[in-house]
């Protein structure tokens, strides 16, 4: 008998009922959803829900509807805790890993999630990362691509001041996720017709592959596998650029590593979030179809989701691409299935049949 192919969605957002959310993060003004379920707020920003899966209940009829088996929930953008002072940032950051790891652990056969940690505070990162590993038992590290030092400066998430948590997430073996926000607030441009999520995200993206790969961390770090979000769409392109910049200035790039050397490589992903057919193939091309990894970005209007207007629906881009001779009816089912377990897992078959075994249970 074949065994039936699972559909595993390997970027997805979830929030918490209102009445989940504690007051202190009200007070502070941290992040709050309105008793309507209408708006997700913070002080002086708010932005409106705009499809009910959003929450719990709603998200597990909305899988069930479009036959979604398994969903890896990353932590909210709007939670990185940059600008917050420090016991503030660390009440938010806990709060939102104790709610993914209590989605897990009550629904398991639908839910991985991610965890949270600021790297300024690298000790306190390294602590709450053995905690969230070894007391509430997740295994995927959420990071942003950029975060705002202890002093104020942004960094990228790649800096080597880093290293003691990619030194942690290769020792236990974590799938790592990389995804941008905040970019309005260190980007000196005004924010309006949503540049930010349009173009500055993908750049934000394409600046942290900018620095995993020329620090060689892939290789260092060999049990830590990354994924970017929005296929780390401007890197695609961008290549080229990298490849001919390293080779023409060899010494503004003493010590770093090739960008040649990083393409396709088995710790490195993508998701599938990149919108037309001719972005995800130039993906494809560069990276190889098993570097790539559904990612709906659900229920986010920017999000793979059922629309009218958008002649759209979730996983159309792999239903179009085995359309359009992109890809393979077996590079789509890897791509919805394997390719998804071989990020959070690696090369722990143990580990990946617990995984399966967990979403069929």
């Amino acid at each position: 008998m074949t065994k039936r192919k699972l559909r595993i969605n390997g970027h997805s957002h979830l929030l918490p009922y209102p009445e989940e959310i504690p007051d202190f993060m009200k007070d502070k003004g941290i992040f709050w959803v309105d008793k309507d379920r209408k708006f997700m707020l913070q002080k002086d920003w708010n932005r409106p829900i705009t499809d009910s899966s959003f929450f719990l209940n709603e998200k597990l009829a909305w899988m069930e509807h479009f036959k979604i088996d398994h969903a890896v929930v990353l932590n909210l953008s709007q939670l990185y805790g940059n600008g917050l002072r420090l016991e503030e940032m660390k009440q938010a950051l806990r709060f939102q890993n104790d709610f993914n790891a209590r989605i897990q652990h009550e629904n398991p056969s639908k839910f991985t999630c991610g965890f949270v940690v600021h790297p300024g505070f690298v000790r306190g990162a390294c602590w709450e990362i053995e905690r969230c590993v070894e007391v509430l038992g997740m295994q995927l590290l959420c990071l942003p691509t950029h975060y705002m030092d202890t002093i104020g400066t942004w960094r990228c998430i790649f800096d080597e001041e880093n290293e003691p948590i990619f030194e942690l997430a290769d020792k236990y073996n974590l799938a790592v996720e990389i995804h941008p926000y905040d970019g309005e607030k260190f980007i000196k441009l005004e924010n309006t017709s949503w540049r930010f999520h349009l173009i500055w995200m993908l750049a934000q993206c394409a600046d942290a592959y900018h620095f995993l790969t020329l620090n060689g961390y892939y290789e260092k770090y060999k049990n830590m596998r990354v994924c970017f979000a929005h296929g780390g769409q401007l890197a695609q392109i961008n290549l080229g650029r990298r490849i001919q910049g390293f080779d023409g200035r060899p010494d503004l790039f003493e010590d770093k590593s090739h960008p040649r050397k990083a393409v396709g490589h088995k710790n490195i992903f993508f998701d599938t979030l990149v919108h037309d057919t001719g972005g995800l193939e130039l993906l494809i091309k560069n990276q190889g179809s098993k570097q790539v990894l559904m990612g709906l970005d659900d229920p986010y209007p920017l999000g793979e989701m059922e629309s009218e207007k958008q002649s759209s629906y979730p996983g159309k881009i792999l239903d179009l691409a085995v359309d359009r001779n992109v890809i393979k009816e077996s590079e789509r089912d890897a791509i919805w299935e394997d390719n998804v377990i071989q990020w959070l897992c690696g090369d722990d078959e143990v580990a990946k049949q617990k995984l399966v075994s967990r979403i069929l249970s």
